[in-house]
This record gives structure tokens, C-alpha cells and sequence, in this order.
């Protein structure tokens, strides 16, 4: 394979991907405009308990990533017949993890607001926001296994188009369980629309009937319509063996820890900022939701790094896992850089978009325009560790991780904070993010994942 069909194949995996990413985090963006409208408070409802709704994604996303990066192997080995057998198990397996986390979760709804330190009037909202991310967590782990079978096998169009289908939904219901009924002005007519005006609840509602719909769609894409993976065509065993849950677990394990301890770093920020009061948790949450759309084009970028890598792996192609990888992060250190500049110029707009409240406007642009200096080396560390879960080198990158938000961000997060405020929090991840960067190249560039 020449340098110009692996640079074309890294961007066709790539582009649908990044797609996908943008969509997921627009998704969001529309959630956090639609409820901003509705004023401070509701913002900073959600904005309270969006580490925690991570925690439990990341979980999900943890479980999902040990049974795919099998399949990506067996797929570059051109072993269908095991990669389908793999996919039936985990589907099982899944569904018993996700149910179980489901209860875990809704267990700790009602007190978890108070937990996090965030205001009375506010816990409410809060609590039943999470309930509602919870109850819909089987379905979200549904999709996050069906969309990764899907990109291990190389397509990744039909995730993509379907994660763009979800952010569509995700308008729509909120549109009617958001707002109360309502009379608007079209075309110079008066229309009546419907609405059952539950705020904050209406939200997490309508992206849970969005997460739904589109988890059945994707396993309906997956088991009937892969080429490779179609388990509707033959008959197989659906139990679990005890080789495909170790291999998963010693993929997902230390992927799994990572997610926790990294999740409890940020709850632990949220409980930074919260005493800051309602306006600096509601800034947080917009910057949050807007820097996503800075940072998701680069973990498109390191899903396709993932399934090249993979799969390169899988056929015993070190030469080809090596320029995969390479090519991958260089791409993902420009589409950010390019992202982190946009965001910078962009971010009095984008906070104007997403909240009419002057004051959260503000500091949300302060603490965005931070934060662009950081994102070329976010992508190095997004998009190498994209690279290792690739080869089914989890372990030591999730150290990494781990070293670096607790020993840098938090403790920087814990002197900055008090004395700057939310701008000081912002600078203290902005220089969390660089110094992850620069360790994770490091370790890329020494070669040693690769024996």
C-alpha cells in the first residue's frame, strides 16, 4: 500500500467519523441552547451532573471497546467466523453490564445533586436529569457496541449518518417536551404547537427517545446487514466463553478504571466550581459543550486510527500499524489546531448562541479563548491513545491519563480556582492538556507499544 492510498484511506475512515463526533456534540449544543433559554438556573442543572452522565458513559464506552478491538483483530486475520461468534457474546455480556450500572446509577440519582455540592434550587432538575440518563444508559451502550462493530469492520458511514439521525431526533423531541404549548409565527400564519413543557426533564427525555430509536437501527444495520457481521444469516451460540470475557476484560479493565478514576477527577472539578455559584457552574457547562466541538473531530480522527491500527495489527502488518498511526496523528494535530482557532475568534458567538444571560456569556468566552491554546496537543493525546486501544495497549496509557489530570490538573484546578475563579480552573486543564499531549507522543514516537 503506497503513502497516497494509506493517506486517502485514513481520510475516508476518517471524514464520517469525524461526522459522527461533530453531530454527537451538536446534539448536546442544541440541548444546552434549548434549555439555556430557559435561564441560568436549568443550565446549571444539567451542567451540575454532566461529569457524572460521562462517569457512566465512559463506563459504557470502556465495555463496548474490549469486545470491538477483538472483532478489529479477527476481522485483519480474516477470521469472520470468530468475529461474528465474538459479537454474539457481547451482546449478552453488554447488556447484563449495562443493566447492572443502570441500577448502580439510578440508585444514587436523588442525593447526588447534594453530593456534588451544587445549590438547593437546583437539585430537583438535576436529579431527574440523571435518573432519565440512566434509565436510557442499556440503550446507549447498545449503541456504542453496535457503532463500534460497525467502524471495526470499516464502515463508517452507517454510524455516522445514524449519529446525525439521533441529533435530528434529539431536535424534534425536544422541541415538543421542552417548552409548553405555544403559538409561533410561520410565513405570516399563526401555527399552535403542542409542547408538554418539562424543562430540564423534557431534555433528558428527548435525548433518551433519540439514543433509542437510533440503538435499535444500528443493531438492526449490524446483524442483518454487515457484510462481515451479519449473525441473522447463520445460527450461533449466544454464551458467553470464558476466552472472549478475558480477552474483553483485559482490554476494558484498565480502560474501564481509567474512566472512573478520570470521571471522579472531573466530578471532583465540578465540585471545584461549584462554590463559584450558579453563573460560573452554568458557564462551565456551555464552554464544556462548545470545546467539544473543538475536540470531537479529533477523536473521529482516533476511532478511524483505531480501526486502521487494529486491523493492521490483526494481519501482522507492523510497518503498516506504525505509518497508520503516524499519519493519524499528524491529521489530528491539524484538524484541531485549525478547530482550537476557530473556537478562539468564534467564542463571544457561540456563547451569545447558546445563552441569553450577559454574565454567563462572558466568562463562557473567557475560559473557551483559554482553552484554544491547548487543543493541537489535546489531539496528540486523543488520537494516540486511539492508536494503542488499536494494538490492545490499554493499560499504561490509562496510567497516564490518570497521572496527568490528579497530579496536574486538580492540583493546579485547587490553587488557581479560589484565587481566578472559573478563568483559573480553565488555565489549570489547559496546562493538563499540553503536558498530556507532549507524554503521550513521547511514548508513540519511542515504539515500544509496538513490541
Amino acid at each position: 500500500m503506497t503513502l497516497g492510498q494509506q493517506l486517502k484511506l485514513t481520510v475516508q475512515l476518517s471524514i464520517p467519523a469525524i461526522i459522527s463526533q461533530i453531530s454527537s456534540i451538536l446534539m448536546q449544543f442544541i440541548d444546552a441552547s434549548m434549555v439555556g433559554s430557559l435561564g441560568a438556573e436549568a443550565s446549571a442543572s444539567i451542567g451540575l451532573v454532566s461529569t457524572t452522565t460521562w462517569l457512566f458513559a465512559g463506563i459504557s464506552v470502556a465495555c463496548a471497546t474490549g469486545f470491538y478491538v477483538q472483532v478489529s483483530h479477527l476481522l485483519g486475520s480474516k477470521d469472520t467466523v470468530k468475529a461474528r461468534s465474538v459479537l454474539r457474546q457481547s451482546i449478552v455480556m453488554v447488556m447484563i453490564f449495562s443493566l447492572a450500572v443502570s441500577a448502580i446509577g439510578c440508585a444514587v440519582s436523588g442525593p447526588l445533586p447534594r453530593w456534588l455540592g451544587g445549590e438547593a434550587d437546583i437539585h430537583r432538575d438535576a436529579s431527574m436529569y440523571f435518573l432519565i440518563f440512566m434509565l436510557s444508559l442499556p440503550a446507549l451502550q447498545l449503541n456504542m457496541l453496535a457503532s463500534g462493530m460497525l467502524r471495526s469492520s470499516g464502515n463508517m458511514y452507517t454510524p455516522s449518518l445514524l449519529n446525525i439521525l439521533m441529533c435530528l431526533l434529539d431536535v424534534v423531541f425536544n422541541f415538543f417536551l421542552i417548552f409548553p404549548s405555544r403559538t409561533v409565527e410561520f410565513a405570516g400564519m399563526e401555527i399552535a404547537v403542542p409542547g408538554a413543557g418539562l424543562g430540564v426533564t423534557g431534555a433528558a427525555l428527548g435525548t433518551a427517545f433519540a439514543s433509542i430509536v437510533v440503538a435499535a437501527l444500528l443493531l438492526y444495520s449490524l446483524c442483518f446487514k454487515s457484510p462481515e457481521l451479519a449473525i441473522a444469516r447463520e445460527k450461533g451460540s449466544f454464551r458467553p466463553t470464558r476466552q472472549c470475557f478475558r480477552n474483553a476484560l483485559g482490554i476494558a479493565l484498565p480502560m474501564g478504571c481509567e474512566r472512573v478514576i478520570m470521571c471522579g477527577a472531573q466530578i471532583m472539578s465540578t465540585v471545584i466550581v461549584a462554590p463559584l455559584g450558579t453563573i460560573a457552574i452554568a458557564a462551565n457547562s456551555f464552554a464544556i459543550t462548545a470545546e467539544s466541538l473543538c475536540y470531537m473531530p479529533g477523536h473521529g480522527v482516533s476511532n478511524a486510527a483505531t480501526t486502521l491500527v487494529g486491523q493492521s495489527i490483526g494481519a501482522r502488518r507492523k510497518d503498516l500499524t506504525w505509518r497508520f498511526a503516524h499519519i493519524s496523528v499528524l491529521m489530528g494535530i491539524a484538524v484541531m489546531t485549525v478547530m482550537g482557532i476557530v473556537m478562539y475568534v468564534a467564542a463571544p458567538l457561540i456563547m451569545e448562541i447558546m445563552t441569553p444571560d450577559a454574565a454567563v456569556r462572558e466568562l463562557g468566552a473567557k475560559v473557551l479563548r483559554i482553552e484554544a491554546f491547548a487543543e493541537p496537543m489535546y489531539a496528540a493525546s486523543i488520537v494516540v491513545y486511539g492508536v494503542f486501544v488499536g494494538v490492545g495497549d490499554t493499560l499504561v496509557p490509562s496510567i497516564m491519563n490518570l497521572g496527568s489530570i490528579w497530579a496536574v490538573r486538580l492540583t493546579l484546578a485547587a490553587v488557581l480556582a479560589p484565587r481566578y475563579g472559573l478563568e483559573g480552573a480553565w488555565l489549570a486543564m489547559c496546562i493538563e492538556l499540553c503536558f498530556r499531549g507532549f507524554i503521550f507522543l513521547v511514548r508513540l514516537y519511542r515504539k515500544k507499544w509496538l513490541k
